[in-house]
């Protein structure tokens, strides 16, 4: 497991990835260390009696937005405070777009679908 940073909502807690299969495919899952995870069929994971925090982010939670993973820079510059930009895909439209994410207790992340881009990053990267 790599170390990507402090865990945001406990005191002592170091988060971390490792890769995980589900549903067939291959993701990455970030948890904090005062977090432990229990699963009966390898799918479906929950939260252990035992554990102290539920940091977690999935590294595929991003993919029904046209973003295949979500990466450990990503996630280390979340955990800094830091503004993060995505770049998702419209399969009606064929467009790709931008937007920001940041953590959430519920989700792990959020889209910040209401925060628009500036427009010279977007210019920047449609070269």
């Amino acid at each position: 497991m790599a170390s990507v940073g402090k865990c945001p909502y406990c005191q002592n807690g170091i988060v971390s990835y490792e890769k995980k299969v589900v549903c067939g495919k291959n993701t990455k899952i970030y948890t904090c260390s005062n977090a432990s995870w229990r699963s009966e069929d390898g799918e479906m994971f929950e939260l252990s009696p035992n554990a102290t925090c539920s940091f977690r982010i999935w590294g595929n939670a991003l993919v029904k937005w046209g973003k295949k993973g979500i990466g450990p820079y990503e996630v280390k510059n979340l955990l800094n405070g830091e503004d993060v930009i995505v770049r998702l895909f419209s399969y009606n439209t064929k467009k790709e777009y931008f937007k920001y994410i940041a953590l959430d207790r519920e989700y792990g992340i959020s889209v910040l679908w209401d925060l628009e881009v500036e427009n010279e990053y977007n210019k920047e990267n449609e070269k």
